[in-house]
């Protein structure tokens, strides 16, 4: 099928930052490590093996595998879990807010685009394994920004007095929701399988975090999609050591501000 390209720079809706990221320019490039080809990734695999704890590999099988079991897990995405534990395994990771029934499409894009990057790594690096990840934001507390979708020009909304990490919310009130969406859905066989995702999903779940889980698994489970919740113990205690070093040394505050120095003096306008 034909395809027109356009340039992301001629849209107008990307930043010169972006735009001048993507064309590689000379003056960015003290600001990342390695531009993301394919042909770049060999390198890059080989400088994450050396700062890797394989004790960490086998906490996080093991919590997903205590995550995913109320699902019906795909053939690939166990197969996927059960990798992690080896040492020539990697994690291609995209992360997104818990938007209710996913919310705005590049919710979808963002997932679906980690999908074909691993399963471009794969095919050109074959002694390695690279995995998909979805990492749910569910210690984000920005409940006003999740909790609607759009359709048919209307906004469908959950209201709800909410605080705190958004992935602990219970789902009280989605019913309500439920009900406009099925008027505004009507008829047909399409209708009754966006119903019934949502029914699966929301009102048979107790958490926000545990009906999006379930939720992501059942659009793209089946192509070995590995779906995170990092609010847990276990995982938190693989971090402790990282917090205690931002804590003490404040290295991001450091950090990020040397990166705006650096951003201004190249002409930029730094994000507050």
């Amino acid at each position: 099928m034909p395809t027109n390209k356009i340039p992301f720079r001629q849209t107008n809706y990307f930043t010169d930052l972006i735009c001048d990221y993507i064309d590689q320019k000379k003056e960015l490039k003290v600001l990342y490590n390695r531009f993301p080809t394919l042909e770049n990734f060999e390198d890059q695999l080989k400088e994450k093996a050396k700062n890797f704890d394989d004790i960490n590999r086998i906490v996080l099988a093991n919590v997903l595998k205590e995550q995913y079991t109320e699902l019906d897990i795909s053939a690939l995405t166990k197969k996927n879990i059960e990798a992690l534990k080896k040492p020539n395994t990697y994690t291609i990771t995209t992360g997104h807010q818990l938007n209710l029934f996913t919310g705005p499409l590049y919710f979808l894009y963002k997932i679906i685009t980690t999908i074909n990057l691993t399963a471009s790594l794969n095919k050109k690096y074959p002694d390695y394994n690279f995995v998909p990840i979805y990492w749910m934001a569910t210690e984000d507390h920005d409940f006003d920004e999740i909790n609607y979708f759009n359709l048919n020009g209307k906004k469908l909304q959950w209201n709800k007095e909410a605080a705190g990490a958004v992935g602990r919310l219970d789902t009280v009130g989605l019913r309500e929701v439920f009900k406009v969406l099925q008027n505004e859905l009507g008829p047909g066989d399409n209708a009754k399988n966006l119903e019934q995702w949502f029914k699966d999903a929301y009102l048979q779940h107790n958490n926000l975090a545990d009906a999006t889980r379930f939720l992501a698994n059942q659009l793209l489970g089946t192509l070995g999609l590995v779906i995170l919740d990092a609010d847990h113990p276990k995982l938190k205690e693989c971090f402790g050591p990282h917090i205690k070093t931002e804590l003490l040394q404040q290295t991001s505050f450091a950090k990020v501000n040397e990166t705006n120095e650096t951003l201004e003096s190249a002409g930029y306008n730094v994000q507050v």
